[in-house]
């Protein structure tokens, strides 16, 4: 199955402007913000991601609403198997208590 997962920017990494640091469900990955250098997002802004690339930005209303519909059905785990199959070399940080967005959980 092919997803586009939101996740949160939570740092643009200073030696490549092209690669930031998202948080998907607690899990923090690199990924390439190459297609978007039109209009880069900024910390705190909301991507959807597909194997390791921002696709297009999108409101946190909207990515709420995806990653809880992803949980609800059950496909959390295979979005985090997504996020983590991405390989740029960045190491795995996962919140074990649970989904959630930031410091809130999904439910």
């Amino acid at each position: 199955m092919c997803l586009a997962i939101p996740g949160k920017i939570v740092e643009l990494l200073q030696e490549d402007r092209d690669l930031a640091v998202v948080d998907v469900l607690g899990v923090r990955r690199r990924i390439d913000l190459g297609l978007l250098r039109d209009d880069l997002p900024v910390q705190g802004d909301w991507v959807l991601i597909h194997v390791g690339f921002a696709m297009s930005k999108i409101n946190e209303a909207d990515a709420l609403d995806q990653l809880r519909m992803l949980t609800e059905l059950g496909e959390s785990e295979s979005a985090l198997e997504e996020v983590q199959g991405y390989g740029l070399g960045d190491q795995e940080v996962r919140d074990r208590s649970g989904p959630r967005i930031g410091d809130r959980p999904l439910s």
